[in-house]
């Protein structure tokens, strides 16, 4: 029997997993086609599947949300991304730990929960909508691979 646990008001924080993938001095971004943050500018990624290493979660949803295939290294962060309503009750909390990984191939292109894929230079980050904390963990993230 398959258990399936909302993403909104869930009873248990959600496994994630992000990917920065990166090319010269650009990293790869999706327009987020959904909540949370439908709209707004995020590193590619998704959810864990059960019995799904962390890693290859990471170089699946990198391909379905860009096309892009990539070269996945070692986890490089693992944060909480928790979201309340207005009467303080926890609206999401996802678990989400992040990859660095290096461009392989592949044309970028919007797939699966993404409305947009495209590739940005770090400096231009500061000039789009992004989820919270995105610009500054790419530019950390980029200084420390």
């Amino acid at each position: 029997m398959t258990m399936i646990i909302p993403r909104q008001y869930p009873p248990v924080p959600l496994l994630g997993v992000s990917v920065l993938c990166h090319q010269k001095n650009e990293v790869l971004l999706i327009k987020r086609g959904k909540p949370p943050f439908a709209g707004h500018w995020s590193l590619p990624g998704g959810m864990v599947e059960v019995g799904e290493p962390l890693a290859d979660a990471a170089t699946r949803e990198l391909l379905e949300e860009t096309g892009v295939s990539a070269e996945i290294t070692r986890p490089v962060e693992t944060f909480d991304s928790i979201q309340r309503d207005d009467d303080g009750r926890v609206r999401n909390h996802f678990v989400l730990t992040v990859f660095c990984a290096r461009y392989m191939s592949g044309e970028a292109r919007a797939g699966d929960d993404a409305a947009e894929a495209r590739w940005f230079l770090p400096q231009d980050l500061a000039d789009i909508v992004t989820t919270p904390g995105t610009p500054d963990r790419i530019v950390r993230l980029l200084a420390g691979r």
